[in-house]
């Protein structure tokens, strides 16, 4: 990997970089579409290329299961599998602690699954994980880490976040004796719950592998916690790891989360958000998300966004079809997904260019001005960038902020 930083705000922790990967340049901030079973669900690689998307995300665990390691090492690994030619990373299948929970138990040497499909015994250790990765071929690849859930408290999450470092040399072990670390680049995953020393303790262990690995993500969010705690371990994390690393916050989609995130200094991001999202007939806008299965858009003949660039925008295709089809025909599934992806692509590519021009503490005010002025600010959002140095409410006396996690959603279809 070669990891350039080519401009930072000058008010913010945000900053534009350039990751330059085996199969071609990415550039950060970026949103990473997730691909979990080498497929974007309802669009053909062909067509997340035309997007403009060039890193997506695969999973360890559920390519091992289905189709498995040998039909990967048949085709070449998973680029040639999928037919995709840009870059990709890949989860070290520990999510799949926390989700399929019932299916697994823990141990030093690993965790034992369950298949979901059959009931057959898996062990995923550390250096199966990496094996499984090495023969996937991602470009980036994540270490094993024990993940508990974020609401977790005691010392379930300290055992677990010293388990993750030990894990971690595990698989740096495995990694740098297999030959391919320089072809495969290793990330750590910082973990240690919502408790700031146990993050404290996880991220001077994880600094002081530094030369051994390519970059840092922060694990262990994005699964209840209340917003006003996240974006805290966000900047703490995002503060103390070190600049000439990328910082990979794992689980964001939402449009907010991924500019407060991009604020404090996160370079990447990924979610399932935008597309599952789509396949129940929501589109996401610079106005908010547009739930497009009410009534109210049954005889609107506008596009899902004037002036995205989007195939399903640019070809006309209205509000009313999409109304029409939504959660029916597959066609308004894959079109409603183009669109969300290049929204993604849209809100972190107008990020890197006001980075660039100097005016990202005023795209940030322009952004959320837009997609909650007529609602209120979520005040974590509000406070969070003050804490690098934007006030959202600055020159808007009358505009409001609402508390919790100010999620913005179409649910009726009063105006």
């Amino acid at each position: 990997m070669q990891f350039e930083v080519l401009a930072k705000c000058h008010t913010t922790r945000a900053r534009v970089s350039r990751m330059r990967l085996t199969h071609g340049v990415t550039m950060l901030p970026t949103f990473m579409p997730v691909a979990t079973q080498a497929a974007i669900k309802g669009l053909t690689p062909q067509q997340v290329e035309a997007l403009g998307i060039n890193l997506i995300l695969n999973n360890t665990y559920h390519l091992n299961l289905r189709p498995g390691i040998q039909v990967l090492k048949e085709a070449g690994g998973a680029h040639k599998f999928q037919g995709w030619t840009h870059n990709l990373l890949t989860d070290s299948g520990g999510f799949q602690l926390v989700s399929l929970s019932k299916f697994t138990k823990i141990t030093e040497e690993g965790a034992l699954f369950a298949s979901p499909f059959d009931g057959s015994p898996t062990m995923l250790t550390p250096e199966e994980s990496i094996s499984i990765q090495h023969t996937i071929g991602a470009d980036i690849i994540m270490q094993l880490d024990d993940v508990v859930s974020s609401l977790t408290v005691g010392p379930r999450v300290e055992e677990a976040m010293w388990r993750t470092i030990r894990w971690l040399d595990r698989c740096i072990e495995f990694h740098q004796s297999s030959g391919k670390d320089d072809v495969q680049n290793l990330f750590a995953i910082v973990q240690g719950g919502l408790d700031a020393e146990l993050r404290d303790k996880c991220l001077d262990e994880m600094i002081a592998r530094k030369d051994k690995v390519a970059g840092y993500a922060i694990g262990g969010l994005s699964g209840g916690e209340e917003k006003d705690v996240f974006w805290r371990v966000i900047k703490q994390c995002a503060d103390k790891l070190p600049e000439d690393r990328p910082r990979y916050s794992m689980g964001i989609g939402f449009a907010e989360d991924l500019l407060v995130c991009v604020a404090l200094g996160v370079d990447m991001a990924d979610c399932v958000f935008p597309t599952r999202t789509a396949r129940f007939g929501v589109a996401l806008t610079f106005k908010g998300p547009l739930n497009l299965r009410l009534g109210k858009h049954a005889t609107d003949m506008r596009p899902i966004e004037e002036g995205c660039p989007c195939p399903t925008c640019t070809s006309g295709m209205t509000r009313a079809l999409l109304n029409h089809t939504a959660t029916l025909e597959t066609a308004a599934a894959h079109a409603i997904t183009q669109h969300n992806l290049v929204f993604q692509a849209r809100v972190m590519g107008g990020a890197r260019e006001a980075i660039i021009n100097g005016t990202f503490p005023q795209y940030l005010k322009d952004f959320f001005a837009n997609y909650f002025g007529d609602v209120g600010y979520p005040e974590w959002c509000v406070s969070a960038l003050r804490s690098v140095g934007v006030d959202l409410l600055e020159g808007r006396p009358e505009s409001k902020t609402v508390s919790g996690d100010g999620v913005k959603w179409e649910y009726s279809d009063a105006a």
